[in-house]
């Protein structure tokens, strides 16, 4: 049978390898591809079924170019072709093993990366790209070195040729090489993520996208602003989605300035506002809202107010909420805003208003004191609450420090221990403003 097939003339050859290529592809992808595939479904992770499309494609080639290579083998009785083509085919197995192992590093590394990433702090989202980038250009470099030397080509000496004319080249794109190597210094330091809210010079927007030349992001007035990362790497970068700790990335502290008479109780006024932050919708209980006299002005005490929300999105409704709860509430309790008047004399007021006038004003008074002297009382329980946390905070802190200081402690109860720490530091840090 096989000396029969070897006595076949070329085009019938040509046909039957046509047919066994085929039918190895239709093989590959029923008996290996599919069953492959059903396997890596029924995993939990996500990364082994991205892998499969990509790494099915190359199998697919692998396969095509294995028979291709076969065919001409079987084929060329007299080896005349083969030599030939054969480092050729040998070229073509090293770029497409490269490109097996480079699309999978590229899904690997950010699982890997994600897995050793300390999840108590604060962490930038996804893998460090340049990582991934270096090990994949390391792998291809290799590859076209090898594959370029199968076929006589040494890479060596066509890149030193090419040294001259590539300094040229280089001094004339001089800015455009330096934001593409600021790319890579802002992907090993990661100051920011696609979708944080950034402020650069005075610009405000979200990070739209991070290429390798310029960072876009977008304002609040729906403008794609362009800077190059030249101009990132070189100034001040304020991240506004970064400012929180224990690993909420995006919490952020609104803080209101309130002015009010200089007649009304400090206790009505602070226990009143903390009483409206702490019924904001967006508002976070752990830090606790925080209300302070910041200062006595010339006309009026100011009061300060720190509110807490989860995610700085919902600063503007927040805030919304706020100013509308403390202008309805002050009307209700009585509480005066000061703000510029002007006084028109009358010559001769009516008799009814001389009557109704001073009873009103007596009666809303009278409501104003009731309402001064609970506020009193509950502010005082406020006060003395805090001081009660306070004092256990930093008893707890020192406790957590000194355990700390264990040489046989684990590194799994180490971490646990440290990220307390920092939830006291930060409950502390809260604490503080008091002391202002």
């Amino acid at each position: 049978m096989l000396s029969q097939l070897e006595d076949l003339g070329v085009f019938p050859k040509i046909g039957i390898c046509i047919v066994l290529v085929t039918f190895s592809i239709f093989f590959s992808k029923y008996a290996v591809i599919r069953p492959w595939f059903k396997l890596v479904k029924k995993t939990k992770n996500e990364w082994d079924d991205m892998l499969v499309v990509p790494i099915s494609n190359r199998l697919y080639s692998f396969v095509l170019v294995g028979g291709t290579n076969l065919s001409v083998v079987w084929i060329d009785t007299q080896n005349s072709v083969l030599e030939t083509l054969m480092p050729f085919f040998s070229a073509i197995y090293i770029i497409i093993s490269a490109s097996i192992a480079s699309v999978t590093i590229a899904h690997l590394v950010p699982v890997v990366m994600d897995r050793f990433t300390d999840k108590s702090n604060v962490t930038v989202s996804g893998s460090n790209p340049l990582l991934t980038f270096v090990f994949r250009a390391v792998i291809w470099f290799g590859a076209i070195y090898l594959a370029l030397s199968e076929i006589g080509i040494e890479l060596m000496g066509l890149l030193a040729s090419l040294a001259v004319f590539s300094l040229i080249i280089g001094l004339a794109v001089q800015q455009t090489l330096g934001n593409i190597v600021n790319s890579f210094m802002l992907a090993i330091d990661r100051p920011f993520e696609v979708g944080d809210r950034i402020e650069v010079d005075g610009m405000l927007g979200s990070v739209a996208s991070v290429g390798i030349l310029s960072t876009k992001i977008l304002t609040r007035e729906e403008k794609l602003v362009v800077i190059p990362n030249n101009t990132l790497v070189q100034t001040t970068v304020i991240n506004h989605a970064r400012g929180g700790g224990d690993g909420i990335a995006r919490r952020l502290s609104i803080i209101l300035d309130i002015g009010v008479d200089y007649n009304e109780s400090i206790d009505h006024v602070k226990y009143t506002l903390l009483d409206i932050a702490r019924h904001c919708p967006q508002a976070l209980q752990h830090p606790p809202p925080r209300v302070l006299l910041l200062e006595l002005g010339d006309y009026a005490k100011t009061f300060r107010v720190f509110v807490w929300i989860d995610d700085y999105t919902d600063e503007f409704i927040a805030k919304d909420w706020l100013l509308k709860s403390i202008d309805e509430r002050f009307e209700d309790e009585g509480i005066i805003i000061p703000y510029p008047t002007a006084i028109e004399l009358q010559s001769a007021p009516s008799f009814v208003e001389e009557e109704k006038s001073p009873r009103a004003k007596e009666q809303k008074a009278m409501r104003k004191a009731s309402r001064q002297r609970i506020s009193r009382i509950q502010m005082g329980k406020e006060e003395k609450k805090l001081r009660e946390e306070r004092e256990n905070a930093k008893a707890e802190l020192e406790l957590i420090k000194n355990r700390l200081k264990d040489p046989e402690l684990t590194g799994k109860d180490r971490k646990a221990l440290e990220s307390d720490a920092r939830e006291l530091d930060n409950l502390l840090s809260v604490f503080d403003y008091d002391d202002d």
